[in-house]
């Protein structure tokens, strides 16, 4: 089983989860719905990644990373959290 490091996001209405290893996101009311929708999001992608050609897989950029966190809105609570996430 895999892990992956994953960042959530606080929005007014919502949370993001961001994962580090692959830039794939998530979205949901709560940090767990969230989490899940990103993990449904992942074994979605590996199954595709596993089965085309013209298909990768990269970390995110020191600077989407810098955006994502810096992101400054409306909705922008400023709360954020990292965690180990398997998927």
């Amino acid at each position: 089983m895999n892990f992956y490091t994953v960042i959530l996001r606080k929005s007014t209405d919502y949370w993001v989860s961001l994962c580090l290893e692959n830039g794939l996101v998530g979205q949901g009311e709560n940090p767990e719905q969230a989490i899940d929708k990103l993990k449904e999001v992942i074994e979605s992608f590996l199954e595709v990644y596993n089965t085309e050609d013209n298909v990768y897989s990269c970390p995110v950029h020191i600077d989407e990373l810098h955006e994502f966190l810096t992101i400054e809105d409306s909705e922008s609570s400023g709360i954020y959290e990292l965690r180990k996430v398997y998927a």
